[in-house]
Order: structure tokens, then sequence, then C-alpha cells
């Protein structure tokens, strides 16, 4: 089984770079660690970076998830070539661009492109954030399926990835603590549902709305609260329509043991148990 320790980062083809820098520092509020002609590295918390656009195409997205040594690297990649999975192996360069000491890249079953990493990079200096929206670090990432049973039997079968709710057949999956580290969303085709980070509290939520909407900044789902994680959250548009989301108060699974996956149905209150509309479908 593919032990995943935690999520390393998301990477973004970008259309605009500057277009993208200008909503990651003055509507997101990540703090830019390293700037290249064509990538803008973004930190979110005590990592090198969390966050990369560069320039290419937007459905080019990428999500990695860290292992603990280069031994659990060649053996996942070995677990993931005799399942049929194609395994490119990173080249000295392409660890370089991503800051990272090893890593091997794969599709999922639904084709979403995932690398696997060692040794992330950090930061001796500390996450400062542009504007003030609280952010505590990046968490977790929706990605799109087109058969969310297979795609559930992948992640916690070949991975150790654990269900913590489903809504419908839709699968919370954890790595660690938090309730859950990937959300499956239906969807026509692979890509990147959505991108979240914690806040510090209800309050940095509820700032956060009023300052995206004075930006324009389109709004998609809240303010409201998820029933499965207990999330106060908000949903809002990035560049190439990228969602991103900011929460507070997401639930933590301590007891591997005693914990049982709630089955919720696949309705609105199911997202929202304040009443919250999705402005597009999710």
């Amino acid at each position: 089984m593919i032990e995943l320790r935690d999520l390393a980062y998301v990477r973004l083809g970008a259309s605009n770079l500057e277009d993208a820098q200008s909503f990651a520092t003055r509507s997101l509020g990540l703090q830019v660690g390293e700037q290249a002609k064509t990538a803008l590295y973004l930190r979110s918390d005590d990592r090198a970076h969390t966050l990369c656009y560069f320039e290419g195409d937007p459905r080019d997205q990428t999500v990695a998830f860290e292992v603990t040594d280069e031994d659990k690297l060649n053996a996942a990649g070995a677990t993931l070539d005799a399942l049929g999975h194609a395994v490119h192996a990173g080249t000295p360069d392409e660890c370089m661009l991503r800051k990272v000491k090893a890593f091997i890249g794969f599709k999922d079953p639904t084709g979403n492109q995932i690398e696997l990493v060692v040794r992330p990079e950090r930061s001796g200096k500390r996450y400062f954030a542009t504007r003030d929206a609280g952010i505590t670090g990046f968490s977790h990432v929706g990605l799109f399926t087109t058969d969310p049973l297979r795609d559930e039997r992948f992640w916690t079968q070949v991975c150790n990835a654990r269900v913590s709710d489903r809504i419908g057949d839709i699968a919370l999956m954890r790595v660690n603590a938090i309730h859950h580290t990937v959300a499956l969303a239906p969807g026509r085709g692979p890509g990147v549902q959505h991108i979240n980070h914690q806040v510090e509290s209800n309050d940095d939520v509820l700032r956060s709305y009023y300052h995206l909407s004075g930006q324009r900044v389109p709004i998609v789902f809240g303010p409201g609260r998820h029933p499965t994680s207990g999330a106060r959250f908000l949903y809002f548009q990035g560049p190439d329509g990228m969602v991103f989301e900011y929460s507070v108060g997401v639930d933590e699974i301590e007891d591997e043991e005693t914990h049982r996956p709630r089955q919720f149905g696949f309705e609105p209150s199911s997202l929202c148990m304040w009443g919250a509309k999705s402005a597009r479908p999710r």
C-alpha cells in the first residue's frame, strides 16, 4: 500500500501569470516565496511553496503528496507500474522546479495528474501573508472523478486514504487526522475541483467574504457550514475558473479503531447545513 503522509503542493497552468499573481496576493492572501520568469511559487505555511502557477495551459493541473523517503517512493512506483499506471520518474531539473529531492508522476483512474514527492523544501522564514486572510495552511483538494466508486477503491486500497464520510457515492478521504485530504467530486473528466486553505476563525471567513465581494471576486458557495466535517466555509473563483476555499473548524479523527464513515444523501443539505446554495454544479 502506498503511504501518503500529507499534501505537498498544487501546480496550475496559468493563461496569464500576472493575473494569477495579483489574485494570489491581493485576494487569496498567499506570500510570494519565489518568482521566476515563467513560474510563481506561493507560500501558505513554513514550506517553500504549496501552490505554483506556471505559464501554460490552465488544464495542466497537478496535485502532489509527500511520502516518507526514496525507498517508499520506489516501492510506490513499482506498485503503480504493476497495476498498469504509467510512472514518470522526475529528472533533476524537474525536481529543482518542484523544490523536492525526488518525485514520480502518474495518473489516477480518472486521469488526474498526481505526483508523489520526497523531502519538499521548507523555508527558514516565517510565512507572512500579503493580506490579513488568517490563513494557517494548505489543507485539502477536491478532485474530479468520472467513477466515484472506482476512484475510492484506488485511493483506499492502492493508497492509504481512509473514508471519513460519504455524500451519496462521493467519498471524503483523509491521510492524517484531519477529516479529509481529498474530496472526490463528480465530473466529466480529470481536474482539480477546488483548493482549500484553513483560516484561524469564523471572523476570517466572513471578513474574506466582504473583502472578496468588494474586489468583485465571484463567490460560488457560502458562507456556510459542512455537516460532514463541521467546517465553516467560503468558496470563490480565481483565475482560469479555479475554485478556492477558506474553512475553519474542520473535525479531526483521532481514533481510527472506532470511527465509522457516515452516509449523507446526495442533496444540498448534505453540503451546507445553513442552507447556502452553490452558484455552480459541484
